[in-house]
């Protein structure tokens, strides 16, 4: 069972991280905290030492969540090609998943902070990482079944085909053009397919 400090964090961390995600850290101000959760400045710094560990803690909110659905759609299908197809096609419509954060974690986090917040910066790349092994090991796992034959590693593989996903994001976002992401995964559905024959 919570107690109510445990609830009240939580609160606040659920209520913030679309702050932060949409605004940056230096974008955010205290006055925007205050506002979005009903609290005083008082009782935020009550929960949260400084206004860096509370954006450390929205941002990791964030990226469980991404990181939660994620592994939901690399965990479904019965075979490695199906698993990255449901990848994929999560991207496809990813502006849809990622609106109520107030855009796409990874993207917004990583480029806002890589000058102004070493914590934050660091905990984008670590969370990149962990996709990008997420992605090598269903494609390790379909080479080592026999599915489909690599050429390359399958941590390069997983690196190309995430750059190539967050490349997409990016143009989508900063454009307001959906079809980058549309367009790019019709490319990559065909390139993992070609890439991936036995």
């Amino acid at each position: 069972m919570t107690t109510k400090a445990e609830r009240t964090t939580a609160f606040i961390i659920e209520t913030v991280a679309p702050v932060f995600n949409k605004h940056g850290y230096i974008g955010t101000s205290m006055s925007d905290l205050t506002e979005a959760t009903g609290l005083t400045k008082g009782a935020l710094y009550g929960n949260f030492e400084n206004k860096e560990a509370l954006a450390l803690a929205a941002f990791e909110y964030n990226s469980k969540m991404l990181l939660t659905t994620l592994d939901e759609q690399l965990a479904g299908g019965d075979s490695a090609l199906e698993r990255i197809g449901s990848l994929l096609n999560f991207y496809r419509n990813y502006s849809e998943y990622n609106e109520p954060m107030g855009g796409c974690p990874i993207l917004n986090v990583g480029v806002d902070s890589k000058h102004n917040n070493r914590l934050l910066n660091a905990a984008a790349r670590e969370t990149i990482g962990i996709i990008e092994g997420k992605i090598a090991l269903v494609l390790e796992n379909g080479a080592n079944n026999k599915e489909f034959k690599l050429p390359v590693t399958p941590l390069q593989f997983a690196k190309q085909l995430y750059t190539m996903l967050q490349g997409a994001v990016a143009m989508a976002t900063m454009t307001g053009d959906h079809k980058y992401l549309v367009n790019t995964i019709a490319y990559l559905d065909q390139l993992v397919k070609r890439e991936l024959k036995k």
